[in-house]
């Protein structure tokens, strides 16, 4: 199975800090590429767990005892790991966003160079698909994600059009979504736009925003204190969450001060927002919008 590189690789694992006995977890496994660093950093006692939904993902295992594959969500990090008698361990590295697989495999519809059906699904067990989104969700939900998700001005004139359309039948696959939406795609900067509308309706399929959260909210609890947080996000609204989370353990709104002005925070921030060189992106073209933070448990 073809995965592409892993983007911003030695900075991420050099982010976790790893001690060679240490216990760690990669959240977003895909082809491998993050977990096979760190297992090269491991010393004969050490531990890498590793998290992935996609049934694609089993086709990379690494064939060593000290290595675990999760075929799960990541939401559900602190449950599989007590499933497997652990209680905390000494770094998380994450890797969000579509793998460059999941985009070059046009069935699974999450790329703008394909006609595919509607799917954008992660994991094939989901229910919910862009299908569902598309033909079932009401004007208001889809100007919601086209707003929230997408970042689109034009959300409420996007699902209008969407919804009108569907009325004479419903539209099938990605080819029949960008000729409902054609009026709406420029030429000079269709692909950007479609790349908007297609990541608005991959997010709310896959529940992202909501997995994200869940996940930084158990970061707390699993690690040890002086544990490594190292992850990699690929849009503002994932970097937002990420950096609003490691400064003062909320997404929203500021922690409240004691009388001296001071508030508890859970992490330590290591390191500076750190993205990827101009060679880098250069030989591995999505590593552009690629933002990695790392911080330690306090």
């Amino acid at each position: 199975m073809e995965y592409h590189n892993p983007v911003l690789l030695k900075e991420t694992v050099d982010g976790l800090n790893i001690k060679p006995d240490g216990v760690y977890v990669d959240v977003t496994f895909g082809g491998g590429g993050h977990s096979r660093e760190i297992m090269k950093r491991l010393g004969p006692n050490g531990k890498l767990f590793a998290f992935d939904q996609d049934e694609d993902a089993q086709a990379n295992v690494i064939d060593d005892e000290r290595f675990t594959l999760i075929p799960e969500n990541f939401r559900f990090l602190k449950r599989y790991l007590r499933f497997y008698g652990v209680k905390e361990v000494d770094g998380i590295l994450g890797d969000f966003g579509v793998s460059s697989h999941q985009f070059d495999v046009a069935e699974r519809g999450f790329s703008t160079r394909f006609d595919a059906g509607l799917d954008m699904r992660m994991s094939k067990k989901n229910d919910l698909d862009a299908y569902k989104v598309v033909n079932e969700y009401d004007e208001k939900e889809l100007k919601r994600v086209f707003f929230d998700y997408g970042e689109l001005k034009n959300a409420g004139a996007l699902a209008y059009t969407i919804v009108n359309a569907r009325k004479d039948k419903p539209v099938a696959n990605t080819g029949e979504l960008k000729q409902v939406l054609a009026r709406f795609l420029p030429a000079h900067k269709s692909n950007k736009i479609l790349a908007q509308i297609y990541q608005a309706i991959r997010i709310e399929v896959n529940q992202e925003m909501e997995v994200l959260k869940e996940f930084l909210e158990q970061t707390v609890e699993v690690l040890k204190p002086g544990g490594r947080l190292s992850v990699i996000s690929y849009h503002s609204l994932e970097d937002r969450l990420v950096k609003r989370y490691v400064r003062n353990g909320m997404f929203e709104g500021e922690p409240e001060r004691d009388m001296f002005g001071r508030f508890e925070v859970p992490f330590k921030i290591i390191e500076k927002l750190i993205v990827p060189t101009e060679e880098e992106i250069a030989v591995n073209n999505r590593a552009r919008s690629a933002k990695l933070r790392v911080a330690e448990k306090l």
